[in-house]
Protein backbone atom coordinates (compact mmCIF):
# COMPACT_ATOMS: atom_id res chain seq x y z
CA UNK A 1 0.00 0.00 0.00
CA UNK A 2 1.25 3.47 -0.90
CA UNK A 3 2.42 5.39 2.17
CA UNK A 4 0.71 8.56 0.94
CA UNK A 5 -2.70 6.87 0.79
CA UNK A 6 -4.75 7.96 3.78
CA UNK A 7 -5.96 5.21 6.07
CA UNK A 8 -9.75 5.24 6.32
CA UNK A 9 -11.38 4.65 9.64
CA UNK A 10 -13.65 1.60 9.70
CA UNK A 11 -17.19 2.53 8.76
CA UNK A 12 -19.72 2.51 11.59
CA UNK A 13 -22.71 0.29 10.81
CA UNK A 14 -25.82 2.31 10.00
CA UNK A 15 -27.87 0.65 12.73
CA UNK A 16 -25.20 1.45 15.34
CA UNK A 17 -24.98 5.09 14.25
CA UNK A 18 -28.77 5.38 14.38
CA UNK A 19 -28.85 3.79 17.83
CA UNK A 20 -26.22 6.21 19.09
CA UNK A 21 -28.33 9.21 18.07
CA UNK A 22 -31.38 8.09 20.03
CA UNK A 23 -32.00 9.75 23.41
CA UNK A 24 -33.11 6.39 24.78
CA UNK A 25 -29.56 5.07 24.32
CA UNK A 26 -28.16 7.84 26.52
CA UNK A 27 -30.82 7.14 29.16
CA UNK A 28 -29.97 3.44 29.12
CA UNK A 29 -26.28 4.21 29.59
CA UNK A 30 -27.10 6.55 32.49
CA UNK A 31 -29.30 3.85 34.05
CA UNK A 32 -26.55 1.22 33.85
CA UNK A 33 -24.02 3.69 35.28
CA UNK A 34 -26.32 4.53 38.21
CA UNK A 35 -26.85 0.86 39.05
CA UNK A 36 -23.13 0.06 38.73
CA UNK A 37 -21.91 3.02 40.80
CA UNK A 38 -24.46 2.45 43.56
CA UNK A 39 -23.65 -1.27 43.56
CA UNK A 40 -19.95 -0.51 43.98
CA UNK A 41 -20.63 1.89 46.86
CA UNK A 42 -23.21 -0.36 48.54
CA UNK A 43 -23.12 -3.99 47.32
CA UNK A 44 -26.43 -4.70 49.10
CA UNK A 45 -28.13 -2.48 46.51
CA UNK A 46 -27.74 -5.29 43.98
CA UNK A 47 -29.48 -7.98 46.03
CA UNK A 48 -32.48 -9.54 44.32
CA UNK A 49 -35.05 -8.31 46.86
CA UNK A 50 -33.99 -4.67 46.46
CA UNK A 51 -34.01 -4.89 42.65
CA UNK A 52 -37.43 -6.55 42.83
CA UNK A 53 -38.77 -3.71 44.99
CA UNK A 54 -37.39 -1.14 42.55
CA UNK A 55 -39.11 -2.87 39.64
CA UNK A 56 -42.42 -3.08 41.51
CA UNK A 57 -42.37 0.61 42.38
CA UNK A 58 -41.24 1.69 38.93
CA UNK A 59 -43.89 -0.49 37.25
CA UNK A 60 -46.71 1.67 38.65
CA UNK A 61 -44.92 4.96 37.94
CA UNK A 62 -44.02 3.66 34.48
CA UNK A 63 -47.67 2.95 33.71
CA UNK A 64 -48.68 6.46 34.78
CA UNK A 65 -45.80 7.96 32.79
CA UNK A 66 -46.96 6.11 29.66
CA UNK A 67 -50.47 7.53 30.04
CA UNK A 68 -48.99 10.99 30.62
CA UNK A 69 -46.88 10.58 27.48
CA UNK A 70 -49.96 10.12 25.29
CA UNK A 71 -51.35 13.41 26.61
CA UNK A 72 -48.06 15.33 26.48
CA UNK A 73 -47.51 14.34 22.85
CA UNK A 74 -50.48 16.59 22.03
CA UNK A 75 -49.18 19.57 24.06
CA UNK A 76 -51.42 18.80 27.03
CA UNK A 77 -50.88 17.56 30.58
CA UNK A 78 -52.88 15.50 33.07
CA UNK A 79 -52.26 16.53 36.67
CA UNK A 80 -55.22 14.57 38.04
CA UNK A 81 -53.65 11.11 37.75
CA UNK A 82 -52.56 10.95 41.41
CA UNK A 83 -56.12 11.56 42.58
CA UNK A 84 -57.46 9.01 40.08
CA UNK A 85 -55.02 6.42 41.44
CA UNK A 86 -56.25 7.17 44.98
CA UNK A 87 -59.95 6.93 44.09
CA UNK A 88 -59.58 3.73 42.06
CA UNK A 89 -57.40 2.06 44.72
CA UNK A 90 -59.97 2.77 47.42
CA UNK A 91 -62.86 1.85 45.13
CA UNK A 92 -61.39 -1.56 44.33
CA UNK A 93 -60.66 -2.08 48.03
CA UNK A 94 -64.29 -1.33 48.88
CA UNK A 95 -65.39 -3.88 46.31
CA UNK A 96 -63.32 -6.54 48.05
CA UNK A 97 -64.77 -5.59 51.42
CA UNK A 98 -68.27 -6.05 50.00
CA UNK A 99 -67.45 -9.05 47.77
CA UNK A 100 -64.47 -10.97 49.24
CA UNK A 101 -64.50 -13.56 46.45
CA UNK A 102 -64.50 -11.10 43.58
CA UNK A 103 -62.32 -12.39 40.68
CA UNK A 104 -59.04 -10.55 40.22
CA UNK A 105 -59.82 -9.69 36.58
CA UNK A 106 -63.10 -8.05 37.57
CA UNK A 107 -61.29 -6.02 40.24
CA UNK A 108 -58.74 -4.78 37.68
CA UNK A 109 -61.55 -3.94 35.27
CA UNK A 110 -63.32 -2.00 38.02
CA UNK A 111 -60.19 0.09 38.53
CA UNK A 112 -59.97 0.75 34.79
CA UNK A 113 -63.67 1.72 34.75
CA UNK A 114 -63.16 4.30 37.51
CA UNK A 115 -60.23 5.70 35.58
CA UNK A 116 -62.30 5.84 32.38
CA UNK A 117 -64.92 7.96 34.11
CA UNK A 118 -62.30 10.35 35.47
CA UNK A 119 -60.53 10.50 32.10
CA UNK A 120 -63.81 11.24 30.35
CA UNK A 121 -64.40 14.21 32.68
CA UNK A 122 -60.97 15.61 31.79
CA UNK A 123 -61.57 14.90 28.10
CA UNK A 124 -64.86 16.79 28.14
CA UNK A 125 -63.37 19.81 29.90
CA UNK A 126 -60.34 20.05 27.59
CA UNK A 127 -61.67 18.95 24.19
CA UNK A 128 -65.28 20.12 24.40
CA UNK A 129 -65.12 22.88 27.01
CA UNK A 130 -61.84 24.26 25.57
CA UNK A 131 -60.44 24.64 29.10
CA UNK A 132 -56.61 24.62 29.10
CA UNK A 133 -55.49 21.17 30.23
CA UNK A 134 -53.29 22.60 32.99
CA UNK A 135 -56.28 24.39 34.52
CA UNK A 136 -58.77 21.59 33.87
CA UNK A 137 -56.71 18.76 35.33
CA UNK A 138 -55.48 20.86 38.24
CA UNK A 139 -59.13 21.45 39.09
CA UNK A 140 -60.08 17.79 38.77
CA UNK A 141 -57.03 16.84 40.84
CA UNK A 142 -58.64 18.65 43.78
CA UNK A 143 -62.17 17.57 42.88
CA UNK A 144 -61.31 13.87 42.69
CA UNK A 145 -59.15 14.07 45.82
CA UNK A 146 -61.92 15.90 47.69
CA UNK A 147 -64.43 13.27 46.61
CA UNK A 148 -62.01 10.60 47.81
CA UNK A 149 -61.69 12.24 51.24
CA UNK A 150 -65.49 12.50 51.50
CA UNK A 151 -65.86 8.85 50.51
CA UNK A 152 -63.15 7.51 52.82
CA UNK A 153 -64.25 9.66 55.81
CA UNK A 154 -61.08 8.92 57.75
CA UNK A 155 -61.16 5.17 57.12
CA UNK A 156 -58.81 2.94 55.16
CA UNK A 157 -58.61 -0.41 53.42
CA UNK A 158 -56.20 -2.90 55.00
CA UNK A 159 -54.32 -5.80 53.44
CA UNK A 160 -56.36 -8.20 55.59
CA UNK A 161 -59.45 -7.26 53.56
CA UNK A 162 -57.86 -8.43 50.31
CA UNK A 163 -57.90 -12.04 49.07
CA UNK A 164 -54.60 -13.84 48.54
CA UNK A 165 -55.25 -14.13 44.80
CA UNK A 166 -55.32 -10.34 44.46
CA UNK A 167 -52.27 -9.79 46.68
CA UNK A 168 -50.32 -12.28 44.56
CA UNK A 169 -50.31 -9.69 41.77
CA UNK A 170 -47.48 -8.08 43.74
CA UNK A 171 -46.04 -11.07 45.59
CA UNK A 172 -46.30 -13.68 42.82
CA UNK A 173 -44.00 -14.10 39.85
CA UNK A 174 -43.83 -15.74 36.44
CA UNK A 175 -40.49 -16.70 34.86
CA UNK A 176 -38.83 -15.00 37.85
CA UNK A 177 -40.48 -11.64 37.08
CA UNK A 178 -43.12 -10.18 39.45
CA UNK A 179 -46.65 -10.50 38.03
CA UNK A 180 -47.31 -6.80 38.53
CA UNK A 181 -44.25 -5.95 36.44
CA UNK A 182 -45.38 -8.31 33.67
CA UNK A 183 -48.79 -6.61 33.56
CA UNK A 184 -47.07 -3.23 33.27
CA UNK A 185 -44.76 -4.48 30.50
CA UNK A 186 -47.72 -5.82 28.49
CA UNK A 187 -49.62 -2.52 28.78
CA UNK A 188 -46.53 -0.47 27.94
CA UNK A 189 -45.73 -2.64 24.92
CA UNK A 190 -49.31 -2.40 23.64
CA UNK A 191 -49.32 1.37 24.04
CA UNK A 192 -45.94 1.66 22.32
CA UNK A 193 -47.21 -0.35 19.34
CA UNK A 194 -50.36 1.79 19.19
CA UNK A 195 -48.40 5.04 19.04
CA UNK A 196 -45.89 3.76 16.49
CA UNK A 197 -47.89 1.52 14.19
CA UNK A 198 -51.50 2.69 14.18
CA UNK A 199 -52.95 5.75 12.48
CA UNK A 200 -54.58 6.97 15.69
CA UNK A 201 -51.26 6.81 17.52
CA UNK A 202 -49.42 8.70 14.80
CA UNK A 203 -52.10 11.39 14.90
CA UNK A 204 -51.08 12.18 18.49
CA UNK A 205 -47.63 13.13 17.18
CA UNK A 206 -49.11 15.14 14.31
CA UNK A 207 -51.31 17.16 16.66
CA UNK A 208 -48.39 17.90 18.96
CA UNK A 209 -46.12 18.92 16.09
CA UNK A 210 -48.61 21.37 14.56
CA UNK A 211 -52.26 21.36 15.68
CA UNK A 212 -53.45 23.65 12.87
CA UNK A 213 -51.69 21.63 10.18
CA UNK A 214 -53.15 18.45 11.68
CA UNK A 215 -56.63 19.96 11.52
CA UNK A 216 -56.11 21.00 7.89
CA UNK A 217 -54.94 17.46 7.11
CA UNK A 218 -58.31 16.15 8.21
CA UNK A 219 -57.39 14.91 11.69
CA UNK A 220 -60.22 15.23 14.19
CA UNK A 221 -58.14 16.99 16.82
CA UNK A 222 -60.80 17.21 19.55
CA UNK A 223 -61.67 13.55 19.19
CA UNK A 224 -58.02 12.49 19.38
CA UNK A 225 -57.44 14.71 22.43
CA UNK A 226 -60.44 13.10 24.14
CA UNK A 227 -59.02 9.64 23.37
CA UNK A 228 -55.68 10.68 24.89
CA UNK A 229 -57.22 11.80 28.18
CA UNK A 230 -59.43 8.70 28.36
CA UNK A 231 -56.36 6.49 27.86
CA UNK A 232 -54.50 8.40 30.58
CA UNK A 233 -57.46 8.02 32.97
CA UNK A 234 -57.89 4.30 32.25
CA UNK A 235 -54.20 3.62 32.87
CA UNK A 236 -54.34 5.63 36.12
CA UNK A 237 -57.34 3.52 37.18
CA UNK A 238 -55.42 0.32 36.48
CA UNK A 239 -52.42 1.71 38.35
CA UNK A 240 -54.70 2.37 41.33
CA UNK A 241 -55.81 -1.26 41.44
CA UNK A 242 -52.18 -2.40 41.18
CA UNK A 243 -51.20 0.10 43.89
CA UNK A 244 -53.71 -1.62 46.21
CA UNK A 245 -52.20 -5.02 45.40
CA UNK A 246 -48.68 -3.67 45.94
CA UNK A 247 -49.14 -1.86 49.25
CA UNK A 248 -52.30 -3.46 50.66
CA UNK A 249 -53.30 -0.45 52.74
CA UNK A 250 -54.89 2.61 51.12
CA UNK A 251 -56.60 5.72 52.42
CA UNK A 252 -57.59 9.18 51.18
CA UNK A 253 -53.97 10.31 50.78
CA UNK A 254 -52.94 7.39 48.54
CA UNK A 255 -50.60 8.45 45.68
CA UNK A 256 -50.78 12.10 46.71
CA UNK A 257 -48.19 14.11 44.77
CA UNK A 258 -47.18 11.27 42.44
CA UNK A 259 -48.19 13.36 39.42
CA UNK A 260 -45.06 15.49 39.86
CA UNK A 261 -42.86 12.40 39.80
CA UNK A 262 -44.66 11.19 36.67
CA UNK A 263 -44.17 14.51 34.85
CA UNK A 264 -40.49 14.44 35.84
CA UNK A 265 -40.10 10.88 34.51
CA UNK A 266 -41.75 11.81 31.22
CA UNK A 267 -39.57 14.89 30.71
CA UNK A 268 -36.39 13.04 31.70
CA UNK A 269 -37.49 10.31 29.28
CA UNK A 270 -37.33 12.80 26.38
CA UNK A 271 -41.06 13.47 26.05
CA UNK A 272 -41.17 17.05 24.78
CA UNK A 273 -43.18 19.56 26.83
CA UNK A 274 -44.23 21.32 23.62
CA UNK A 275 -45.52 18.06 22.12
CA UNK A 276 -44.81 16.01 19.05
CA UNK A 277 -41.79 14.06 20.35
CA UNK A 278 -41.31 11.18 22.75
CA UNK A 279 -41.68 7.41 23.04
CA UNK A 280 -43.07 4.96 25.55
CA UNK A 281 -39.62 3.37 25.81
CA UNK A 282 -38.02 6.71 26.64
CA UNK A 283 -40.70 7.52 29.21
CA UNK A 284 -40.23 4.11 30.83
CA UNK A 285 -36.47 4.58 30.98
CA UNK A 286 -37.07 8.00 32.58
CA UNK A 287 -39.20 6.35 35.25
CA UNK A 288 -36.50 3.71 35.79
CA UNK A 289 -33.77 6.35 36.15
CA UNK A 290 -35.75 8.26 38.77
CA UNK A 291 -36.72 5.04 40.55
CA UNK A 292 -33.12 3.88 40.76
CA UNK A 293 -32.00 7.31 41.98
CA UNK A 294 -34.61 7.31 44.74
CA UNK A 295 -33.66 3.79 45.81
CA UNK A 296 -29.95 4.62 45.65
CA UNK A 297 -30.43 7.63 47.93
CA UNK A 298 -32.05 5.38 50.52
CA UNK A 299 -29.28 2.78 50.30
CA UNK A 300 -26.60 5.48 50.45
CA UNK A 301 -28.38 7.02 53.48
CA UNK A 302 -28.80 10.41 51.82
CA UNK A 303 -31.63 12.68 52.97
CA UNK A 304 -34.88 12.06 51.04
CA UNK A 305 -35.19 15.83 50.55
CA UNK A 306 -32.53 15.44 47.85
CA UNK A 307 -34.97 13.38 45.78
CA UNK A 308 -37.03 16.41 44.82
CA UNK A 309 -33.92 18.51 44.22
CA UNK A 310 -32.49 15.86 41.89
CA UNK A 311 -35.80 15.49 40.06
CA UNK A 312 -35.93 19.25 39.55
CA UNK A 313 -32.36 19.35 38.29
CA UNK A 314 -33.05 16.50 35.86
CA UNK A 315 -36.12 18.30 34.51
CA UNK A 316 -34.10 21.47 33.93
CA UNK A 317 -31.34 19.48 32.22
CA UNK A 318 -33.83 17.61 30.02
CA UNK A 319 -35.70 20.75 28.98
CA UNK A 320 -32.44 22.59 28.29
CA UNK A 321 -31.20 19.69 26.17
CA UNK A 322 -34.45 19.60 24.18
CA UNK A 323 -34.24 23.36 23.61
CA UNK A 324 -30.64 23.16 22.38
CA UNK A 325 -31.47 20.25 20.09
CA UNK A 326 -34.48 22.10 18.68
CA UNK A 327 -32.40 25.20 17.99
CA UNK A 328 -29.65 23.11 16.38
CA UNK A 329 -32.20 21.37 14.16
CA UNK A 330 -33.78 24.70 13.17
CA UNK A 331 -30.38 26.16 12.20
CA UNK A 332 -29.55 23.04 10.21
CA UNK A 333 -32.85 23.29 8.32
CA UNK A 334 -32.22 26.96 7.56
CA UNK A 335 -28.76 26.18 6.20
CA UNK A 336 -30.18 23.47 3.97
CA UNK A 337 -32.87 25.82 2.73
CA UNK A 338 -30.29 28.56 2.00
CA UNK A 339 -28.05 26.13 0.10
CA UNK A 340 -31.07 24.85 -1.80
Amino acid sequence: MDQDTPVRAPAIPAWLAKLGKRRETALFVVLIALVACTGLARPQFLNLQNLRDVLLNVAIVGLLTAGMTVVMLMRHIDLSIGSVVGVSAYGVGCLYVAFPHLPVLIALMAGVAIGLVAGSVNAGLVALGRVPSLVATLSTLYIFRGADYAWVSGGQINASSLPDAFSRLATGAAFGIPTLVLIAVIVLAALGVYLKSFRGGREHYAIGSNPEAARLAGIQVERRVMVGFVISGAIAGLAGALWLARFGTVDASTAKGIELQVVAAAVVGSVAINGGAGTILGATLGALVLGVINSALVVLRISPFWQQAIQGALIVAAVATDTLLARSLAKRMMRKRDHG
